[in-house]
């Protein structure tokens, strides 16, 4: 086992932004309305979530146009979702589209600019941190673009390719921090990827003689700790050796804000 370094995403979005693309250009007018696994969001809410969320960090980041939470934070984040996607229907594919084409590549180069280990404006809250470093926030919003861009591949019925390890790998590393806390050492394992959570931190590699182990595939990772999947579907999905309510913590954790 080794601690969990920091690690640099910067260099993922330029080419990630470009899967987007690729993508979204090839979505029929039907692909654009097919419902995903973020419930009430079809194809096109997603897309224009992506270019909302472009949008914000831009304002708030580079231009430092701040607008403070005005209720719990969870709350906050869900109505300026709700608003922006409710607006954005009024848009056409090709013009969200063209948009998030902008946007994207603004976005990516600026995210390759910041500095790693200076503060961010944004704690990973999930994680558990008030406060973070730029790094974190950057990789925060690597597994944030990642995840929305697999929904709407998985909707589509495009190819998931983004559980490749120049993808996965990076998205794991960021994902599992929001293990830390965990009582029990647990061990997650992800097709060969082995993580384990020890004293609350969480470190590459097998603990021995863990209190417990899960076991699953990266396509039921992803859609375990980015919420795209029930609890029920989830114990179906994986496999547990060792004590189960050691596990449980494990299994309930999710890497965005729910």
């Amino acid at each position: 086992m080794h601690p969990l370094e920091p690690i640099d995403t910067r260099n993922l979005f330029a080419p990630l932004h470009a899967e987007l693309m690729a993508l979204l250009r090839a979505l029929t007018a039907e692909e654009w309305e097919k419902p995903t696994v973020a419930r009430a969001w079809r194809v096109r809410d997603i897309a224009a979530h992506l270019l909302d969320t472009q949008l914000r960090r831009l304002s708030l980041q580079r231009d430092g146009h701040t607008r403070a939470p005005d209720r719990p934070l969870v709350e906050w984040l869900n109505d300026l979702n709700a608003t922006w996607v409710a607006a954005a229907r009024r848009f056409s594919p090709r013009v969200i589209a063209d948009l998030l084409d902008a946007t994207g590549r603004t976005s990516a180069a600026f995210l390759e600019a910041l500095p790693l280990h200076e503060r961010a404006p944004f704690g990973v809250a999930w994680a558990g941190e008030s406060e973070s470093e730029n790094w974190f926030d950057i990789g925060r919003e690597y597994t944030e673009q990642w995840h929305h861009q697999m929904q709407i591949r998985d909707a589509a019925g495009a190819p998931l390719l983004l559980l490749e390890p120049k993808w996965l790998e990076p998205l794991l590393e960021i994902s599992v921090r929001v293990f830390r806390g965990i009582p029990d050492t647990v061990v997650f394992e992800v097709d060969g990827y082995r993580f384990s959570v020890v004293g609350g931190e969480v470190y590459r590699g097998a603990a021995p003689s863990p209190a417990a182990t899960v076991r699953t595939d990266a396509d039921t990772a992803w859609r375990m700790l980015y919420h795209a999947l029930s609890r029920d579907e989830i114990v179906a999905r994986v496999t547990i050796s060792g004590h189960a309510a050691a596990a449980e913590p494990l299994l309930r954790a999710r890497s965005v804000m729910v």
